[in-house]
């Protein structure tokens, strides 16, 4: 982890207080701290940083996790890795995605968070346009893999053919990318371990359907987010399931409650000041949507309909 981004981390845990986090290093290199720990004076808490990767979320799943979520499965991180990357080793069958949502992001000075940001395709896209940019994602494979990439700038991966036959691809990342400006923390989107009004570039991709609390996550970004001159890239397919987010919880897909309807409606609303929304309100600058790809073997890909909302203010 690298040290300049120390000085913005507080404790998930004592949120909505925001209490600093103390450094305890054990191993660095250079400016990036191998082996160590953060602890909270207040509450006692105290999150360990192994192998440059600190475990932000109180319930990360680190090196002693016993029953790891299917996001830390291998063919699980080499559907995402093709989904964000293929293109980049010109898969015939590679999604746009990830350059139409870059797209709609404007150079902007200043820090960028993408939560949510699996194997960190889009936290190396906000690099470009920004001076710092933070990847956060609950998956430790899907954080291992980015920073690796973030470190070494190639990686190789196995894309299932069919059955237990793979192949190799390699993903490389582009000689006029930068990487040196960019971070990757395991921690919890509903939880951001950040402090308020640090980030003037924000986005939020196919992620709000996947968290409990909805609606908590959009607070959290809109808490550590600039009060001016911030952008903020919202997309989703509203894909919910009872299994992730209980009903009442929903952001759209229902026909009672405060947010019965259309998802991107609801979200537009919040974030525009309206039904019960965010404060200061964001402007809606534009609103549409993306198709995405996922992979699971050369005759088998999910095509997602991701609609977008890009606001600012």
């Amino acid at each position: 982890m690298k040290k300049e981004i120390l000085e913005m981390l507080i404790c998930p845990v004592c949120l909505p207080e925001e209490r600093d986090l103390n450094p305890h290093i054990k191993e660095e290199e250079k400016n990036d701290i191998l082996e160590g720990f953060l602890s909270c004076t207040h509450c006692g808490r105290e999150y360990p940083i192994q192998n440059g990767i600190a475990f932000l979320d109180p319930s990360s799943p680190h090196t002693t996790q016993t029953t790891p979520s299917k996001y830390e499965d291998a063919s699980v991180l080499s559907s995402y890795m093709w989904s964000h990357y293929g293109d980049l080793f010109k898969d015939e069958n590679a999604s746009a995605a990830y350059r139409d949502w870059n797209d709609l992001m404007r150079p902007l000075p200043g820090m960028a968070i993408d939560a949510g940001s699996a194997v960190g395709r889009f936290t190396f896209e906000l690099g470009q346009k920004c001076d710092f940019a933070i990847g956060i994602d609950n998956s430790l494979s899907f954080i291992r893999t980015a920073r690796e990439l973030m470190l070494t700038r190639e990686k190789e991966i196995q894309l299932q053919q069919e059955g237990l036959v793979t192949r190799k691809a390699t993903v490389t990342l582009p000689k006029t990318w930068k990487s040196g400006n960019t971070e990757f923390l395991v921690g919890d989107a509903q939880r951001l371990p950040f402090k308020s009004c640090v980030f003037s570039s924000l986005a939020s991709l196919n992620l709000v359907d996947k968290v409990p609390k909805p609606l908590k996550h959009l607070e959290e970004m809109n808490r550590v987010a600039k009060p001016e001159q911030a952008q903020f890239l919202f997309s989703d397919p509203f894909s919910w399931s009872e299994e992730v987010t209980e009903s009442e919880n929903w952001l759209g897909g229902t026909h009672e409650g405060a947010y019965s309807g259309s998802g991107v409606e609801n979200v537009m609303g919040i974030l525009n000041g309206k039904k019960n929304g965010l404060r200061p309100q964001w402007n809606i600058e534009k609103n549409g949507h993306i198709w995405w790809k996922i992979r699971t073997h050369q005759n088998h890909f999910e095509l997602i309909r991701s609609c977008f909302v890009k606001a600012n203010r």
